[in-house]
């Protein structure tokens, strides 16, 4: 995933402005431009408990977000959502970043940490209808969306679970931000999409999702529902105090689906979902699974162990996964 970073075509740096360190005012916290973006850097500043007029979130348009007409995977990875993010911690013209962590690769540029994860949200994936598309009383799988509904999405781990349950479903592209997607959904495109629960929640949308779907319906990708904040590794003043936000429950999760992706090396294509919680009695459950992207073939497994073993966790059901999946899925 990282290569998706050096695949991304450079941009022109402005003049650099250097990041005012803790204390001081404004921090200058970078994200991406979109609405849930920017909703997201807000509760993060809320969580540091900063005045007003002591942070200043920098958006900026990423690589990820210029082109909506290909698929992620054709322009080389989730990475392109954060390389000028990355650029501009590197560079010292912001102090953090608030990023998806979902979005993030799973290798970060050398000199640059997860420094904090917010408590994570709904985890789960949303069905969302078109407004000229009632649910359809039906059995079997996914009961409320319409026989042979043409679902815009494109996220190849949610088409490999849908195609799984249903193959009448047939798919066409449908990117961008949430709210583009729902206008793109109410102009006819497509009778349904598949959101992220969390980012509905965020921006106050969630009564557009028609259900959620469980996670044993549709696994979520691995980081979904968290809101992570990165830093440069050798700012101690920046990264103390971020250590103040971080929920280490959910970061312990965080670090056992990412150790899943890291093991599974796949491409951008292969469709893979990750999701970890604690159990009542305090252990570390985690599953994921791997996938064809037509659906033809999903293998979906489950560890349990000690949080404190949530890295080692995730390496070793990564490992079983690719060693029982075709080799051909990760090429």
């Amino acid at each position: 995933m990282s290569a998706a970073l050096q695949a991304a075509p450079a941009l022109a740096r402005p003049s650099l402005v250097p990041a005012r360190s803790f204390p001081g005012a404004p921090l200058r916290a970078g994200t991406r431009a979109s609405p849930l973006a920017l909703a997201q850097t807000r509760r993060v500043l809320a969580a540091l408990g900063v005045a007003p007029g002591e942070a200043q979130p920098v958006p900026m348009q990423t690589s990820g977000d210029a082109e909506q007409r290909r698929r992620l995977a054709d322009l080389g990875g989730k990475g392109l959502f954060a390389k000028e993010i990355h650029e501009a911690l590197l560079d010292g013209r912001v102090a953090f970043a608030v990023h998806s962590l979902k979005d993030l690769e799973t290798e970060l540029p050398p000199g640059l940490v997860i420094a904090a994860v917010l408590p994570r949200a709904d985890a789960r994936d949303a069905l969302v209808l078109a407004p000229g598309c009632p649910p359809e009383e039906r059995r079997g799988p996914l009961p409320g969306l319409p026989s042979g509904a043409r679902i815009g999405t494109a996220s190849a781990r949610r088409m490999a679970q849908l195609r799984h349950l249903r193959p009448d479903l047939r798919f066409g592209l449908l990117r961008g931000n949430v709210q583009t997607r729902l206008r793109r959904l109410e102009e006819g495109d497509h009778a349904a999409t598949v959101l992220a629960m969390a980012g509905l929640q965020r921006l106050e949308l969630e009564a557009r999702a028609a259900r959620p779907l469980s996670t044993m319906e549709m696994l979520p990708a691995a980081g979904q529902g968290i809101i992570a904040v990165t830093a440069r590794a050798g700012d101690s003043a920046t990264r103390a105090r971020l250590a103040g936000i971080d929920h280490s429950p959910t970061h312990l999760a965080a670090r056992a689906e990412r150790a899943v992706l890291a093991a599974l090396d796949g491409s951008c294509r292969t469709p893979i979902g990750a999701h970890a919680s604690l159990t009542p009695d305090g252990a570390l459950h985690l599953e994921a699974l791997v996938a064809r992207e037509d659906g033809s073939f999903l293998l979906r497994r489950a560890l349990r162990g000690a949080p404190a073993d949530a890295e080692r966790l995730g390496a070793a059901l990564g490992a079983s996964l690719r060693a029982d999946s075709p080799a051909d899925l990760f090429a």
